[in-house]
């Protein structure tokens, strides 16, 4: 890979980091339903214009838009506001896992041995971070975990469905999502309006930063580096996410150090990068949140 790309693909890396760390900083100004209402709706405003579908895709763009938009950007959210930065960046890893345990299952795709290993690693990790004083409650590790859950269902609908461009996918998730999004606000979260008139350069900042970098920035730059070089190549590349959230919370946020999260979080990260690395053959695609 040129120097070029590389710098462009480390850029998306510490953009999807950053994003936790963000968030974390955004629900203490707006509620989590309401800040990922407002990322959505503005993505949607800034793509969907631009990335007409057809009328046949929508019923599929629909369903994506609960399982992407609401069970894995809402539920993140919501989750990532009772826990620390990095513990939630580990838990939500648990996508790679979770989408290759239904490919086996659905698709009937071969497991092997090295993919069974990370998977049981994978797990294993979960189960070590469980023992330590740094995973949240049982709320909202559940929630981390289904938002892992609801990224591994959207890569396989993504698999199955008709093909969409990746800008295209994310504006009209966006717009199927919104008002999906403010109904849930508006029954489960209270003074709206007070909010964002309250909310400061963390609140917006945090809508701001989610619709424009991660969503749109991030993913752009990383689907033109997947047309570009073999999928092997750039992919790895994303397994730097957890290890960068979890030094970013730690300087920035003051999250916690224990032998816990360095162990489970390291054996998740190896558990994951057994099943996505590919020593001479093809990684499969793993597009963020």
């Amino acid at each position: 890979m040129p120097l070029k790309d590389l710098a462009l693909g480390l850029g998306v890396i510490v953009i999807w980091a950053l994003n936790i760390i963000i968030i974390k900083l955004g629900v203490t100004e707006l509620p989590p339903l309401l800040l990922t209402t407002l990322r959505l709706a503005l993505v949607a405003v800034l793509l969907v214009p631009f990335h007409p579908v057809s009328r046949h895709q929508l019923p599929f763009l629909a369903l994506l838009s609960v399982t992407f938009g609401v069970m894995n950007f809402a539920l993140l959210i919501i989750g990532l506001k009772q826990a620390e930065a990095g513990t939630g960046a580990l838990l939500v890893q648990m996508g790679t896992p979770f989408a290759t345990l239904l490919a086996v299952i659905f698709l009937k795709e071969r497991l092997g041995g090295r993919r069974l290993a990370g998977l049981l690693l994978s797990f294993a990790g979960v189960l070590v971070l469980a023992g330590g004083p740094s995973l949240p409650d049982p709320l909202p590790t559940t929630l981390l975990l289904i938002s892992a859950l609801g990224w591994a269902v959207s890569q396989l609908l993504i698999k199955l469905g008709p093909k969409v461009s990746p800008m295209a996918i994310a504006g009209w998730i966006a717009l199927f999502a919104t008002p999906q999004l403010a109904l849930a606000s508006w029954w489960l979260e209270d003074h709206h309006w007070q909010a964002m008139l309250d909310a400061g350069v963390k609140g917006w900042g945090a809508v701001l930063y989610t619709a424009l970098m991660s969503s749109i920035l991030a993913y752009g730059t990383w689907f033109g580096l997947i047309r570009r070089h073999d999928v092997n190549r750039v992919v790895p590349l994303t397994l730097l996410v957890p290890v960068l959230a979890v030094i970013l919370g730690i300087v920035l946020l003051d999250d916690s150090v224990d032998a816990f999260k360095l162990g489970g979080g390291g054996m998740v990260v190896a558990g994951v990068a057994l099943i996505v690395l590919r020593f001479g053959g093809r990684a499969s695609r793993k597009p963020r949140t």
